[in-house]
């Protein structure tokens, strides 16, 4: 799967003649510099307003876990990552089998866009990496729990409930789907009845931030919170237009992990060959 990237260019100062000039050029570009970060930091927009394309750009994974339960201890050693095999041909990480990243994976261990979407009721994130959606819920309901969360049943991207504190976005995730990492790797499981929560806050026109913290007695032995919140920081709108096709789902790619693609593509690029050597094919 390939993505591109887009490039940002900045303006050259104007050519400095005299020496005297040169210093009193640079010193005022230098202002004109800290005059622009600031702009941009203190541009207009609503703390509450997320909407617009996204990237991880920092805090990527998950922090260290807590000790684990003897439960969590036994489910987490059946997980072989691909430091540990030495290759993703012999790692049992089940996105190797086309399935879903799961949550918190998909939105916190990888540095592909998303697209947040503000629909009264609720939020949408929508993923470039696997095309597709995770909802928030913002009418009130409960987040699910006991005799309802059984009912509910496991989700890939669990149950997700959320309100605003202030200006801070407070997201509560359960329901996660046992058989799903919640990183690459460190391969940690959580629990059908963990609960992640995010605190979200947009700190200015370009950034957000995120605060994850991770509760899950079935699994460890105290929660865990991030040391530093996780960055996330704005993409300019026209860098997804590709021949004339606009928007996130634009380009040569749809970033699915199809069955029928990955027989042609990953088996025969990178499994096989890890487990057979090179072949011409």
């Amino acid at each position: 799967m390939r993505f591109r990237f887009a490039a940002y260019v900045s303006l050259l100062a104007p050519v400095l003649i005299m020496t005297l000039t040169a210093g009193c050029a640079a010193v005022g570009f230098a202002l004109q510099g800290s005059a622009s970060e600031a702009n941009s930091a203190s541009r207009n927009f609503d703390p509450r307003d997320l909407s617009g394309i996204w990237r991880l750009t920092q805090g990527r994974g998950v922090e260290p876990a807590p000790p684990m339960t003897p439960e969590g201890a036994l489910l987490h050693g059946t997980r072989l990552t691909d430091r540990e095999a030495g290759s993703p041909a012999l790692s049992n990480d089940p996105i190797y089998a086309c399935n879903p990243q799961g949550f918190p994976r998909l939105a916190y261990d990888e540095n592909e866009p998303v697209e947040f979407m503000h629909f009264g009721d609720r939020i949408m994130q929508l993923f470039q990496w696997e095309r597709t959606l995770r909802e928030i819920w913002l009418d009130g309901r409960d987040l699910p729990s006991g005799e309802n969360l059984d009912d509910l049943g496991p989700a890939w991207y669990g149950h997700s409930v959320g309100g605003w504190q202030g200006d801070e976005l407070v997201v509560n995730t359960v329901g996660l789907d046992e058989r799903a990492w919640a990183d690459q790797g460190g391969a940690y499981p959580l629990s059908l009845h963990a609960r992640v929560e995010e605190r979200i806050k947009r700190i200015d026109a370009d950034t957000i931030e995120v605060q994850l913290t991770i509760d899950d007695p079935t699994f460890y032995t105290a929660p865990w919170t991030d040391i530093q919140p996780k960055t996330f920081t704005r993409e300019p709108p026209e860098s997804y237009n590709y021949s004339g096709w606009k928007g996130l789902f634009s380009g040569i790619t749809e970033a699915i992990c199809a069955p029928m693609n990955e027989v042609d593509s990953f088996n025969l690029t990178v499994r096989d060959p890890a487990i057979f050597g090179p072949t011409d094919q």
